[in-house]
């Protein structure tokens, strides 16, 4: 037998097998994903950037969103998939709009600081003066609520809320109007908000105890409609955190932060150190804390009165066995 023809036939059959692997493969499938904008995203920005949800078959769109309302219609109406943020706003959803959403990552304990102008000596110094949030009815405006009305302080008759917009509008805004006395802010938008003059009277991590606060909510009939896809999309995401979590990655973090988030490098370098600090920093795993959200269901019943001011049941508002079951894919 010529041994051109030796060469040839196991040659032609391998590339036979190639194109038609090539052919054969599967686009990846898109999921749009939508966000505050902040340092807590950087394990989505670096699951695109580094190719980790690629990996697992997704294109990952990322969406900001100016504020929480527009968050919640979105997601409602099915402008995108899967919401990162103050899990929170997944409850309001379920009460307020009675629509059916389901909690299904963890993600921080806030990240967040409660900042002031730099004439305010304390808290006690805010009665009669306006503290900025998002929208007044949910997540950190309901923090504010609690730690001011531990220092005597309730809304209404001592102070009020006027909705600004999310955490970067919400920076902006004080530090561009004095008629906003506090405001409380995440990374990196509190080490801004710092380097512009505002103080901090503290961690609300500090002030209140264990809270979660952000973390992935979906409509719960997409995920019962798409669990292998959200599986999926949950390993990626903790795969990519632990790429973000390892110290020897430091260097490529704080330069997505940089381009993502328009950041100057030292207040990169900054956040980045920030989200690495245990309690304070992003969660491992981005595990979802349930004291800390038997903690928020609390404030909520009591700074609201829902539920006639006694907390339900936390188990109707989340949902982790998607997690559980994309977590044995990537080991604990």
């Amino acid at each position: 037998m010529p041994i051109n023809r030796v060469i040839t036939r196991p040659l032609l059959a391998s590339c036979l097998c190639l194109i038609a692997a090539i052919a054969g493969a599967q686009e990846p499938v898109p999921v749009r994903v939508n966000v505050f904008p902040g340092a807590q995203n950087l394990p989505i920005f670096a699951g695109v950037a580094k190719g980790i949800f690629e990996k697992r078959g997704l294109k990952v769109d990322v969406q900001f969103t100016p504020n929480s309302d527009q968050q919640r219609k979105g997601l409602a109406e099915g402008a995108f998939e899967i919401a990162h943020a103050a899990v929170d706003n997944a409850i309001h959803m379920v009460e307020a709009a009675k629509q059916d959403v389901v909690i299904v990552l963890g993600g921080d304990s806030s990240l967040n600081e409660f900042m002031v102008q730099p004439e305010i000596g304390s808290m006690a110094a805010l009665r009669g003066r306006i503290i900025a949030v998002d929208a007044p009815n949910t997540a950190y405006a309901l923090l504010a609520k609690k730690i001011l009305l531990r220092n005597g302080l309730k809304e209404g008759a001592d102070y009020t809320m006027e909705p600004v917009g999310g955490s970067a509008v919400r920076m902006k805004a004080v530090l561009g109007d004095k008629k906003y006395a506090a405001v409380v802010l995440n990374v990196p938008w509190s080490i801004l908000a710092a380097q512009g003059g505002l103080k901090s009277l503290g961690r609300t991590v500090d002030l209140l105890g264990p809270y979660q606060a952000s973390g992935a909510f979906v409509m719960r009939p997409w995920a019962q409609a798409n669990g292998p896809l959200l599986e999926r999309y949950l390993a990626a995401y903790v795969e990519a955190l632990r790429w973000v979590m390892d110290p020897a990655n430091r260097s490529e973090g704080v330069a997505l932060l940089v381009q993502r988030l328009k950041l100057a490098p030292a207040v990169a370098e900054q956040a980045y150190d920030l989200m690495r600090e245990p309690k304070f920093g992003l969660a491992t795993d981005a595990r979802f804390d349930v004291e800390g959200f038997r903690n928020l269901l609390a404030i909520r019943a009591e700074m609201e009165g829902q539920w006639g001011g006694k907390p339900p049941a936390p188990g109707k508002y989340y949902d982790m066995s998607y997690y559980e079951r994309a977590l044995k894919t990537v080991g604990r």
